[in-house]
């Protein structure tokens, strides 16, 4: 499975930019079967959520649906929503079928004030496609393990974020110790720019299961990345080396 990770600058709550903007990178990496996208991609990452938040059936989604279809692959990345009265931070896999799946952000940036204005979810979500078992995630999630912790369902974890360029050192090595940890791929996609609070800079990246880079994005620049799943590989990994036997309950 072809990989291609997507690290964009953001237009700040200007959504029709940035779905142009995000249709135009998409364009000129043809052929993989998953592009992943930044965290809350098509507005950047607004805390206070009224009147950006999109509805179940918004915009965005809609938008993931069509150029799902148009390049036959899957497209991932996390949008604000608001359902039933309560506002997500819901990361959506949309396939080129139209079927959707999608996480919701369990650990909210209480550093930032996120938890005043979302709800965190309360699930997990793996999705396969294409042979490869994928766990969502979002951002500040990667600081909790036992979150993240593969129990044997999933061989490849999406982190997409809105990570700021001070505490960039972190995101690098957690990224490289959930691929280690978890005997799975990790791509960890982070958006560049500046938004009305934070500077980031990107660090996007695709860990092999031994921690090693496989493909990567050049800091502070929008770039595009591919890079190929070897599940053969991953399979004669753990079993030559089975370490999620021993892992802890």
């Amino acid at each position: 499975m072809k990989v291609t990770i997507l690290q964009r600058d953001i237009e700040w709550c200007s959504v029709e930019v940035n779905l142009r903007r995000a249709a135009e990178a998409i364009d000129r990496r043809p052929g993989a079967d998953l592009y992943v996208l930044p965290e809350m991609f098509s507005t950047g990452f607004c805390i206070e959520p009224r009147g950006v938040a999109e509805g179940e059936q918004g915009a965005t989604l809609e938008w993931m649906r069509r150029k799902a279809a148009e390049t036959n692959a899957a497209i991932a990345g996390s949008v604000a929503v608001e359902s039933e009265g309560r506002y997500y931070n819901r990361f959506y896999f949309v396939k080129p079928d139209g079927e959707v799946a999608y996480y919701d952000k369990k650990h909210l940036f209480t550093y930032g004030g996120e938890h005043l204005r979302f709800t965190a979810g309360e699930k997990r979500t793996v999705v396969e496609w294409r042979g490869v078992r994928i766990l969502l995630e979002v951002c500040y999630d990667l600081r909790f393990p036992v979150w993240a912790r593969n129990r044997g369902d999933y061989d490849m974890i999406l982190y997409v974020a809105s990570w700021p360029v001070p505490r960039i050192s972190a995101w690098s090595a957690l990224l490289v110790a959930r691929a280690i940890e978890n005997q799975c791929y990790v791509a960890g996609v982070n958006r560049v720019g500046e938004d009305p609070t934070c500077e980031y800079n990107g660090a996007s990246v695709v860990i092999d299961p031994y921690g090693r880079r496989i493909a990567e994005c050049a800091l502070g620049e929008e770039c595009e990345a591919t890079v190929e799943i070897d599940m053969e590989a991953l399979n004669a990994f753990r079993g030559k080396f089975p370490v999620l036997n021993d892992a802890d309950i």
